[in-house]
């Protein structure tokens, strides 16, 4: 389909949209943004009205756009051009923001940094920072930074990561976890250290532990390491657990930057020891892989993170692959619950600032952060939410997306020519769910994740006096399901986890 839409006019690909019924347009949305020629893109710009359209289909267009494998100057253009100056429900301006810097990131791979549409949609994004006055506006725009992934963008984010309120903390901090080791400097470890060890003001505890794990995973010195463990002793019995967690995790990973020093460090008896070793709280964080090949590791983690009272603060699910030294974010998924301590009867850590009752879920996929998901905020919401539950759960991301397409000539040593042509796409459907139930004491999640994986190869040789093509297609379909489940209202605290992944059918 995507060929076909090449290698159509305008005036075809307009009349396609337009006459298609509803539910095909979707799909056709799809196509034209993967198939990026003039037309196409032509086509998609007098289509899609954003204040007219419905939000799903606009949303539609704005993903595609960012996941796009090797995405256009042009498609960055359109996506500026339909957010520019517009009144556009917030959903519709998030999603936007977000995409604009997963194009912008993209295209700097792509050696592209100096085209005016990229340094118009940096701008753009800055802009909008520096007039943000709204919370969850900035946490937008620093969800952007984290997309594009631009090294000149660090100081900002350092700025955001240690002067802003929790949510914004946060955003910022998981923004720096994207970088590679090379450009976490030493400047952009002093700041995580000031954040850990909370020497200008009191910071949330998942805002210590980004911190503490930007230090741990980006080769970090002896000291560091040592200081981080030392602080554990005086930290809360649940952080404490799951950072010390983490620092084991690193032993077991032979690919962690970190592993060789931890080693070193281990070998003394005065930190390796029962005493600090010992804690005994319910909070967890675990990796390992779930598939190994000489070219290709691909991995499993679960991170959870409780309250000192058995209430889940935040849970994070990773699937990562690994190869040759790079790493993929397939999918994570984080749900956070925040401001049940009051609603338990708990108390605040000292100099700890009483956050908003709120639960919610973000997801990054193929290293694209989404726009987050809030489920309920303040206890009016909650309370709505739980006498009018749907039951059904949230869709995150749902559609099919190009991956892949290269398109080679190789000239031979005979002086004929083969024509090479790879394309993958991919078909997804994820959804989401966070369930609380403030009278049994019960909280569930769960991630359904479905996708299927198509690939399609072709080689040929055309020359006056010989034909010959070579074709191979492979398809792959799965399904991945992970539930968590826990009872609080007892101690200790009852926790179940399931993860199920069907068979998969590879053809």
């Amino acid at each position: 389909f995507i060929e076909m839409l090449r290698s159509a006019k305008k005036r075809d690909v307009l009349q396609l949209l337009r006459r298609a019924p509803e539910e095909m347009r979707p799909f056709l949305v799809e196509a034209a943004v993967a198939a990026q020629s003039v037309a196409s893109l032509a086509a998609l710009s007098d289509f899609l009205d954003f204040s007219k359209e419905p939000k799903s289909l606009v949303e539609k267009f704005l993903y595609t756009a960012a996941f796009s494998p090797r995405p256009s100057g042009e498609l960055l253009h359109l996506v500026l051009d339909k957010l520019d100056g517009k009144q556009l429900a917030p959903e519709t301006w998030e999603t936007g923001i977000v995409a604009v810097g997963s194009l912008v990131g993209k295209l700097c791979q792509q050696k592209l940094c100096g085209l005016q549409v990229v340094e118009r949609g940096v701008e753009t994004i800055l802009r909008g920072l520096r007039g943000a006055k709204e919370e969850p506006e900035v946490v937008i725009y620093l969800l952007a930074l984290g997309n594009a992934m631009l090294p000149e963008t660090i100081p900002t984010l350092l700025d955001h990561a240690e002067d802003g309120p929790t949510a914004v903390t946060a955003a910022a901090t998981s923004a720096l976890q994207r970088f590679p080791a090379p450009h976490i400097s030493s400047k952009v470890k002093r700041v995580m250290r000031r954040i850990f060890h909370q020497k200008r003001k009191s910071y949330d505890k998942t805002c210590r532990l980004a911190a503490a794990e930007i230090l741990l995973d980006n080769h970090p010195s002896p000291m560091d390491v040592i200081n981080i463990l030392l602080a554990t002793s005086e930290m809360e019995t649940e952080t404490a657990t799951f950072l010390l967690l983490k620092v084991q995790n690193s032993l077991r990973d032979h690919h962690h930057l970190a592993r060789n020093i931890m080693k070193d460090i281990m070998g003394d008896p005065r930190i390796n020891n029962y005493n600090f070793f010992s804690k005994v709280g319910i909070s967890s964080s675990f990796s390992g892989p779930l598939t190994a090949t000489q070219d290709l590791i691909s991995t499993f983690g679960l991170d959870l993170l409780f309250l000192e009272g058995g209430f889940l603060r935040k849970s994070v699910s990773d699937f990562s692959l690994l190869s040759h030294g790079q790493r993929l974010r397939a999918a994570q998924v984080t749900f956070e619950a925040q401001g049940m301590e009051s609603m338990m009867g708990e108390n605040l850590s000292e100099g700890e600032e009483e956050p908003e009752l709120m639960a919610g879920m973000s997801a990054t996929f193929f290293d694209v952060q989404l726009r987050p998901i809030i489920f309920f905020q303040g206890y009016t919401d909650l309370m709505a939410k739980v006498l009018l539950s749907s039951g059904e759960p949230t869709s995150v991301v749902k559609g099919n997306l190009l991956l892949m397409d290269h398109h080679q000539v190789i000239p031979l040593q005979s002086g004929l020519q083969v024509t090479v042509r790879l394309q993958g796409g991919l078909g997804l459907d994820i959804s989401a769910d966070m369930d609380v139930n403030v009278w049994e004491q019960e909280l569930k999640t769960s991630v359904n994740a479905r996708g299927s994986l198509t690939m399609d190869f072709q080689a040929e040789l055309d020359s006056p006096f010989l034909q010959a093509t070579l074709r191979s297609q492979t398809e792959v379909e799965t399904s991945i399901h992970f539930d968590t489940m826990l009872r609080f209202s007892s101690s200790p605290v009852l926790m179940c986890l399931q993860l199920r992944e069907e068979q998969v059918p590879y053809r």
